[in-house]
């Protein structure tokens, strides 16, 4: 378990952060009856992760203001979906020791890792016209896994 100001810090980033920028980008987005919010949270959000109680639970809190931000603000224009990366190969991941990294891998449906250009054509697609119905939506970019 975290301390306490671990656990606040990450909540601190990932939850209060994306509320504070909707809460700032709203009234322009009102004012111009469009907008489209996209949030990066995470699979973990979803079924949780041994040793991240705190990443974990301000990945699930992003997940409920999606959804709670897409139903307040859809009557005006402006729709509001998250993306939820699974295992990403980045500079961070890849620090990861071999076997730990292949373990991962093997519990993906695809057998690799994603990568940071896949989590963002999800992005692009959800604030194109493509996406033009899409709202309170979190779509998982992870390969199939879901443990």
């Amino acid at each position: 378990m975290k301390k306490e100001e671990d656990f606040d810090a990450v909540l601190d980033t990932n939850l209060k952060g994306a509320f504070n920028m909707i809460r700032h980008m709203a009234g322009m987005f009102i004012r111009g009856r469009e907008g489209c919010i996209i949030n990066i949270t995470s699979v973990a959000g979803m079924m949780g992760n041994a040793g991240q109680c705190n990443y974990s639970a301000s990945k699930a809190g992003l997940i409920g203001l999606t959804k709670s931000v897409a139903k307040e603000l859809a009557p005006k224009g402006i729709r509001c979906n998250a993306v939820a990366p699974g295992f990403i190969i980045t500079e961070m991941t890849g620090q990861l020791p071999e076997d730990v990294r292949k373990a991962w891998c093997e519990g993906i449906p695809l057998r690799r890792g994603g990568s940071p250009e896949e989590v963002a054509n999800v992005c692009v697609f959800l604030g194109s016209e493509l996406s033009s119905y899409v709202s309170g939506q979190v779509i998982h970019c992870c390969g199939g896994m879901n443990r």
